[in-house]
């Protein structure tokens, strides 16, 4: 049973480009399956029915399991015993007529424009006006890089407006953002070529306020952190190697805290916010969808939604007869 997982791992991260996350989180959701089917006897991959998977998913909800949970983890199970059929390990599919729990559609969380503004005005705020303990140096500064009242070197002040600038011009995925490269950023031209999903590559444009926030990073901030293990990566750590997910998300949260009144958000709640500008702005829904990556036009939809419910809260806050 290893063996096939690991199989299915290199088949998920070299046929399917599935990112490292996605490749984890399937993985887990097989494994969790295969020891559900050992627990009730069942060791043999061709023995798993369609009763046991649906028991499988029973027991998950019982357990509490949030719905999305179990729906990923029914598509996981699809996946493997789809990919395990095509590769001759099992002569029939019994997930063919497994169903799941739909998710729950709900409207992703937006900041305001003038919210938006404010918190990006605060990542400014931090280079210009750093907390104490600041230093340009390279020495390591105490607490971690992301606490939320840790010092923070001007250098890292530099990378994280830069990170939440770009977040928010290109609605990036804060794992694409982190994946880009120095040369992956053409400042002339103010684009970014952006490796997404599946390996597909898309080219988005950014504003003025970003394409400065990247060259002050670039002149000023990244010099001082690169080093040996620094390569071509755009974004760098305390440390100078590329900067991981974690590192700009816990900037996001940390910055966002700092506004008064604002609610919390990651990179995701930028792209959300993003998307949701665009779209009130005038842009059309084909437009965002390629600007955004998305592989469907269905899920750029979810954005108009957003925007409905919106003007409807103003209507109702503003017009005499709501």
């Amino acid at each position: 049973m290893d063996e096939v997982v690991e199989a299915f791992g290199r088949h998920l991260a070299l046929e399917r480009a599935r990112s490292e996350h996605t490749s984890r989180a399937y993985l887990g959701d097989v494994r969790d399956l295969l020891g559900y089917a050992r627990r009730h006897g069942v060791d043999d991959l061709a023995a798993i029915d369609l009763a046991l998977l649906r028991s499988w998913l029973a027991a998950l909800t019982s357990a509490g399991r949030a719905r999305a949970t179990v729906a990923r983890r029914a598509a996981a199970a699809r996946s493997f015993l789809s990919w395990a059929v095509r590769t001759g390990r099992i002569p029939v599919d019994p997930s063919a007529r497994l169903l799941a729990p739909r998710r729950r559609a709900g409207l992703p969380t937006v900041l305001r424009t003038d919210e938006a503004a404010a918190l990006l005005a605060a990542a400014a705020d931090a280079v210009t006006a750093p907390r104490r303990g600041l230093s340009t140096g390279s020495g390591t500064s105490s607490g971690a890089e992301g606490a939320p009242n840790a010092p923070v070197r001007h250098p890292i002040g530099l990378r994280d407006r830069a990170a939440l600038e770009l977040l928010y011009a290109t609605g990036a995925r804060v794992g694409e953002l982190v994946g880009l490269d120095v040369d992956d950023v053409d400042l002339a031209r103010r684009t970014a070529r952006v490796m997404g999903k599946g390996g597909k590559e898309r080219v988005v444009p950014f504003g003025i306020p970003a394409a400065e926030a990247v060259d002050a990073w670039l002149t000023t901030g990244r010099p001082v952190l690169a080093g040996a293990e620094s390569g071509p990566a755009l974004l760098l750590g305390q440390r100078g190697r590329r900067a991981d997910q974690r590192q700009i998300r816990a900037a996001v949260h940390r910055l966002a805290a700092g506004v008064p009144d604002l609610q919390d958000l990651g990179p995701h709640g930028l792209r959300h916010s993003a998307a949701t500008h665009l779209l009130e702005g005038g842009a059309d829904l084909r437009t965002v969808q390629e600007l955004l990556g998305h592989a469907t036009l269905a899920t750029t939809q979810i954005y108009t939604h957003v925007s409905v419910e919106r003007l409807k809260v103003t209507y109702e806050q503003a017009h005499p007869r709501a």
